[in-house]
This record gives C-alpha cells, structure tokens and sequence, in this order.
C-alpha cells in the first residue's frame, strides 16, 4: 500500500454472467496523484474503474468479488451508498456527453440534484469548475446557450467541469481523449496535472505515450490479470515481467 492511498483493491474477482473480466487485482490507487490503466482492447480496464464507483452495478448478471475500499470503508459493504460513492467518485466518459441543456444548466444540475437551490451558491459552483475545467474564459460570455454547440475538447472539459461540480475527491477517467483532436488531448493532459494537486484521478488510456506523461503511477492489464503496477517511470523504463516488455515495446498488442 502506498502512503497516501485512498483506494485499495485485494483479489479482486469480477464475472459478466460466465465469463470472468477481471481475475485477483490488488493495488492500491493514490490520493492526489494520477494511476494509468494501460493495456490492449478488451484486458478489462474500463471494467476495473467502473468498479470504483460501482457503475458496473447497472450491469445485469454482473458478479463481484473481493475489496475495494475508499478511505478504508467498502465500497460494496452492506452500509455503502452508491449515489453517495458516485458523489465521492466522479466519471468522465470515453465521449463528451453534455446534457441537451445550456452551459450553465450542465453545471448546476448535480449540486441542484444533491439538494443546493440558492442562486448566488450555484453561480459560484459553475465558475469554479468552469476554471478548474480550464474553460471558464472561454464560456463565461455564452454561459446560457447549448453545451452541445461547444466544440468537442470543450465539451470533454464541460464534462469535467459538470463531475468537479459535486465536490468529489476522485476523478475517474476512462479514455478522455479518444475523441478529440492532438491540441484538445494536450488541454485534457495540461488539465489533468493541474487537477491532480486537489484531486485522484485515475485514467484509462490506450495512449502509452499519454500514461507516459500524465501519470505517476502506471497498471498494466493483460487477459483481466493485472501484470504489473508501479511508478510510471519505472514501468516504462525498467518493467520488471516480461509481458509489461514486450507490450510496452511493441512486440504485441
């Protein structure tokens, strides 16, 4: 475990129906620090951090096993709320999916929904994520026109902005630049190291180069197993199983 973890997962087992996605992943994920999932389609890391806030929960014939804790509560305990989780643990998709609403709406539904009403309080939350999004000056004059007339990047940092707006202490994120153009994914990475001095984030990446340079720590997943898992550098410089070589190289994947 390291110092500063706020997620540790030990043996942990997940079934679709009958077929096993993920098989005895233990690793511990840091607060305040950025975690890489890296590996080849299919090797089950969408499928590890949708576990962290319990999205694989809407997944019929979905099965678990094992522990995973967030500042040492289970996550899937008996007393555990999966709404309060995913107020803790927010999710930024593989696609910008803005709500058909305004701009500003985007943001203020999540603190409406978790019950703030005042006006005065919602304009202070929608600036303060639109600014740690990144996105505030280039919004704040067309706050209450479509979201969905933002190009894509500003809608993948929309997207951000509307998870921060709920106060949450990790942010997971799964392939955030897939969609977008080589100057949006460099804002996306700009932003992820400037949320990493408030914030967990964790991101799902199929970009090696991108782990590379966003992460401090780096999981590689191979067939559900987890190979290996340490800090980025020395996974990328120094792996200590074969595998983690051999994908890394490029010799397969």
């Amino acid at each position: 475990m390291l110092d500063n973890t706020i997620i540790n997962v030990r043996d942990l087992n997940l079934w679709y129906g009958g077929t096993q996605a993920l098989r005895n992943i233990t690793m511990p994920v840091a607060d305040r620090k950025v975690t890489s999932l890296i590996g080849p389609s299919g090797c089950g890391k969408s499928t590890l951090i949708r576990c962290f806030n319990r999205m694989n929960d809407l997944v019929t014939g979905c099965r678990i096993e094992g522990s995973i804790t967030f500042h040492d509560k289970e996550i899937y305990g008996q007393e555990a709320d999966a709404v309060d989780i995913r107020m803790h643990i927010g999710m930024v998709f593989q696609k910008p999916n803005p709500f058909p609403k305004s701009i500003y709406e985007n943001i203020a539904y999540g603190p409406r929904v978790h019950g703030i009403k005042d006006r005065s309080e919602l304009n202070r939350i929608v600036e303060s994520s639109l600014r740690k999004a990144a996105l505030w000056e280039e919004v704040k004059s067309r706050l209450y026109e479509s979201a969905l007339g933002l190009s894509g990047g500003q809608q993948q940092r929309l997207c951000i902005a509307r998870t921060l707006a709920v106060n949450p202490e990790i942010i997971l994120m799964d392939e955030p630049c897939s969609a977008l153009d080589p100057i949006a994914t460099a804002k996306i990475e700009d932003l992820i190291e400037e949320l990493k001095r408030e914030y967990c984030v964790v991101i799902v990446t199929h970009s090696m180069s991108q782990a590379a340079r966003v992460s401090d720590y780096t999981a590689f997943m191979y067939l559900g197993d987890l190979i290996e898992f340490g800090d980025t550098r020395q996974i990328f410089e120094n792996p200590k199983k074969e595998l983690t070589e051999n994908y890394i190289t490029g010799r397969f994947g």
